[in-house]
C-alpha cells in the first residue's frame, strides 16, 4: 500500500472516515470525507483497495459503505465494480487495465 503515503487521509481524524452511524452528524462527517477524497491524488487506488479487500466500513476512495456495497451488487463482481468505480472517475478501460 506505498499509494497509502500520498493520500489526502494523511493527518487527518481517522474518525472523520469511520462515523458511527448513517443518520445525523456521522451524515456530515461522510460528506466531509469524501470532500478529503475529492483532492486525494490516489483516490483510485484506495478504492480499488477496498473493493478488492473487501472493506465494508468507512469511507474509501470516495465513496461511503453503502455505495460501496450498492456498487459491488449491481456490477457482478470485484473487477466489474472497480471498472464501473473508474468510469466514474474518468478512467479508461486501458489506464483500468494497467494499473493491477
Amino acid at each position: 500500500m506505498e499509494w497509502l503515503r500520498q493520500a489526502a487521509c494523511v493527518g487527518e481524524d481517522p474518525e472523520l472516515f469511520f462515523p458511527v452511524g448513517t443518520t445525523g452528524p456521522a451524515l456530515d462527517d461522510i460528506e466531509a470525507a469524501k470532500r478529503v477524497c475529492a483532492r486525494c491524488p490516489v483516490l483510485r487506488e484506495c478504492l480499488h483497495w477496498a473493493l478488492g479487500s473487501g472493506q465494508t466500513s468507512g469511507v474509501w476512495g470516495g465513496m461511503c459503505e453503502a455505495e460501496r456495497t450498492a456498487l459491488l451488487r449491481t456490477a457482478g463482481s470485484v473487477e466489474a465494480a472497480r471498472h464501473e468505480a473508474w468510469a466514474r472517475h474518468g478512467v479508461t478501460r486501458h489506464e483500468a487495465m494497467t494499473r493491477h
